[in-house]
């Protein structure tokens, strides 16, 4: 579902800019912000970087990008 929401000038100028350097389009930029912040509101005590990275591993999961890990 689609709803048109109001959005200032200066986070949309700053999503393009970072969206053009990480080779994401604005809306996508906007999404990607949002989802990190949503999950470091529900999980507070998680570093940023292990948000990021725990985002990274689910793309590369969903590209089948894995391998099996050996514990041993």
């Amino acid at each position: 579902m689609s709803r048109s929401i109001k959005l200032s000038d200066e986070l949309i100028n700053a999503a393009t800019a970072t969206g053009k350097a990480l080779h994401r389009s604005t809306p996508r930029q906007i999404e990607y912000w949002a989802q990190i912040g949503k999950i470091a509101e529900e999980n507070p005590e998680l570093p940023l970087g292990f948000v990021r990275d725990i985002l990274v591993s689910q793309e590369e999961a969903s590209a089948g990008d894995v391998t099996d890990y050996d514990f041993g």
